[in-house]
């Protein structure tokens, strides 16, 4: 098991590494941030004083080890845009991201695993008809139009919850969180089901789906002959073996709730690490916009390195094999 881990973790700083260089160049055809950071009245003098003062005139290889060597040390260098460093900007708005994907996943996990499991018991019952019916919305339509009809009905029509915005928030130690205040949770509500809806469908159709094959195996049939009870069978036998591919599914989504945050935070202008990189592509901010995409990127490999790890405990089967 710690052979396999340490390899893992050799591919996954391989992959990081990828990731960087691949954004890293993608970032020198959005613009020249030297255009927004200038007025119109600069002159040619101006342009090559700021551009070497920001490493611009460098060669791409050059730029792209200095900022591997600053990220490594947690240091993304500084927002063209604002003028400040930008590990600090990240450590802003990073608790309103994680907030809101803590409470989206955890919506997603819950509600898509009880949700699976109930349907694919209670199959052919109307109630878990009309789910799955339902579940079909999630799945299809867009997460910005779904925030935007949650937005007309609740905010516009009915004036239950607040429209944009995180509400007040509470400062500890740091960490500023809108759990502890009442416009903070109401703020937190229509962002949170706008973001978790598609991956608890996701979730919710694949246990389904798991559930009913593992339902149809011999030893299923084996434990009803012995006379076990429908609980026992459904929840200490059927749901473990079922949650082997689903830990996979749950994995790649935490990771896809943070990455399809840019677009909840800018339907609900949720001040978070997702509109600050909406921003910066607005403004050319090259600094921001990598260090956001490696900070994606750890996140992604590390959820991954994590799911490969559980699969050990759920089937024992992996522990066999990894000795």
């Amino acid at each position: 098991m710690f052979t396999f881990i340490l390899r893992r973790i050799g591919q996954s700083a391989l992959v990081l590494l990828v990731v960087g260089l691949v954004a890293f160049s993608m970032f020198r055809f959005v613009g020249d941030p030297i255009e927004n950071m200038l007025g119109q009245e600069r002159t040619l003098e101006d342009v090559e004083r700021l551009r070497a003062d920001l490493g611009l005139d460098q060669p791409f290889v050059v730029q792209y080890f200095k900022f591997l060597e600053g990220a490594v040390q947690g240091n993304f260098g500084v927002s063209y845009r604002q003028g400040r460093e930008v590990s600090e900007i990240i450590l802003e708005r990073a608790p309103a991201t994680l907030e809101l994907a803590a409470v989206s996943a955890i919506i997603a996990i819950v509600l898509g695993i009880a949700l699976g499991v109930y349907t694919a018991i209670r199959r052919n019952g109307f109630t878990a008809n009309f789910i799955m019916s339902a579940s079909l919305i999630g799945v299809s339509l867009p997460t910005f139009l779904i925030g935007i009809l949650l937005i007309y009905l609740f905010s516009v029509e009915l004036n239950w919850l607040p429209s944009f915005g995180r509400g007040e928030v509470v400062d500890i130690g740091g960490w500023t969180t809108g759990l502890l205040t009442t416009t903070g949770l109401k703020s937190l509500i229509l962002p949170a089901i706008t973001l978790g809806l598609y991956q608890m469908t996701l979730i919710m159709r694949l246990v389904r789906s798991e559930m009913l094959e593992v339902l149809r195996q011999d030893y299923i049939r084996f434990a009803r002959a012995r006379g076990l009870g429908d609980r026992t069978i459904h929840f200490r036998h059927a749901l473990k073996n079922t949650m082997v591919p689903v830990v996979t599914i749950i994995g790649l989504q935490l990771g896809a709730i943070i990455a399809f945050a840019i677009i909840t935070e800018t339907v609900f202008q949720w001040p978070g690490m997702g509109l600050l990189f909406i921003n910066a592509i607005q403004f050319v901010d090259i600094p921001v916009m990598a260090a956001y995409l490696m900070l994606i990127s750890v996140m992604f490999v590390a959820i991954n390195l994590i799911v490969d790890i559980l699969y050990a405990f759920i089937d024992p089967r992996m522990r066999v094999a990894g000795k």
